[in-house]
């Protein structure tokens, strides 16, 4: 048993690496097939009246010089240093920038995933309860609404809403955190995390539903409503609770996908999160500044990949057996 557990650490190891450096390879590939670079970008036209000496100079500070390969490895090496590289816009480092971005992010991720649980699952059931009746109708309306509707939209469209019908625009008060000021700050989570929830509550509403089916079509459900078990317990302990592998799955890959996918909600609500920090740098075409970042962001991903699967061997014994 120990044999077989430390080969599938060490595959999991190998795998995330590897996801790891393909991650790297590809950002830094993608930005340099971009136009432009940081002497342009920061500069703008009168990057065209520079002299070769001048450019010369500025592609030196920049270490464009130097061949593509040496560039990746020297920023890789750097990176398992702790120097993910320095952003002039801001005047920080990129490390600086993330460990101040990073938790404004999962904040955000973690309200939205509990709004997308408190709507999709709900609504899962209810619409499991009984198939192809009006309730389910409900459901499946409310679950293609919520993966049609693109966020920049609904974000505007509430954006606009409240605050020219109610006065509600905490969000153009600048950013405060969660121990800054409490108060303010639930209330500048509360729309992006909405509009995010929204779209996430879709593909649990589905799940659930789904999985929710397939076992209420079990035997054991049927001998225990037989037994005159509670419906309320039947629903909750019996079948919910052998229907959370794929519900916990599917928050999973949401949450992972909320920690670097949410940059359209971010810059519509002007949260400073980590991937409003990806945008800001793609424009600054600040290359240390996009590929650390998007490093990190694979990395958490990686990491909640990791830890929902180690949630359902915890709940399901089939899966911790196997």
């Amino acid at each position: 048993m120990r044999r077989i557990a430390g080969n599938r650490a060490a595959r999991r190891v190998a795998s995330t690496l590897g996801t790891l450096f393909g991650v790297a390879v590809f950002v830094f590939v993608m930005l340099r097939a971009i136009p432009g670079n940081q002497i342009t970008a920061g500069l703008g036209t009168e990057a065209a009246a520079l002299t070769p000496a001048q450019k010369q100079a500025l592609e030196q500070y920049y270490g464009l010089d130097q061949p593509l390969v040496t560039q990746f490895f020297a920023w890789l090496g750097n990176m398992f240093t702790g120097n993910f590289g320095y952003s002039a816009r801001s005047q920080q480092s990129v490390l600086d920038l993330t460990l101040h971005a990073l938790p404004v992010t999962f904040e955000l991720a973690v309200f939205s995933i509990v709004l997308a649980l408190l709507i999709g699952v709900p609504l899962g059931m209810l619409s499991a309860s009984r198939a192809n009746a009006p309730r389910d109708a409900f459901g499946q309306v409310v679950s293609l609404a919520g993966l049609s509707i693109p966020a920049f939209l609904l974000a505007t469209t509430l954006l606009s809403i409240f605050a020219a019908s109610f006065g509600f625009n905490p969000n153009g008060q600048g950013f405060a955190t969660l121990i800054e000021n409490p108060l303010l700050n639930l209330q500048q989570m509360f729309l992006p995390a909405l509009v995010l929830g929204f779209g996430i509550a879709a593909p649990i509403l589905r799940t659930t539903r789904t999985a929710v089916l397939e076992v209420r079509s079990h035997d054991f459900v049927r001998t225990a409503r037989a037994k005159g078990v509670p419906e309320r317990r039947l629903q909750v302990r019996h079948v919910l609770g052998n229907a959370l592998v794929p519900i916990v799955t599917m928050t999973g890959l949401q949450f992972g996908y909320l920690l670097g996918g949410a940059v359209v909600v971010e810059q519509v609500f002007s949260v400073p999160g980590i991937g409003r920090q990806v945008l800001l740098g793609i424009q600054q075409k600040e290359y240390a500044v996009v590929q650390s970042t998007v490093l990190v962001i694979a990395l958490a991903f990686v990491v909640v990949n990791l830890l929902t699967d180690a949630l359902y061997r915890i709940i399901d014994p089939r899966v911790r057996a196997s």
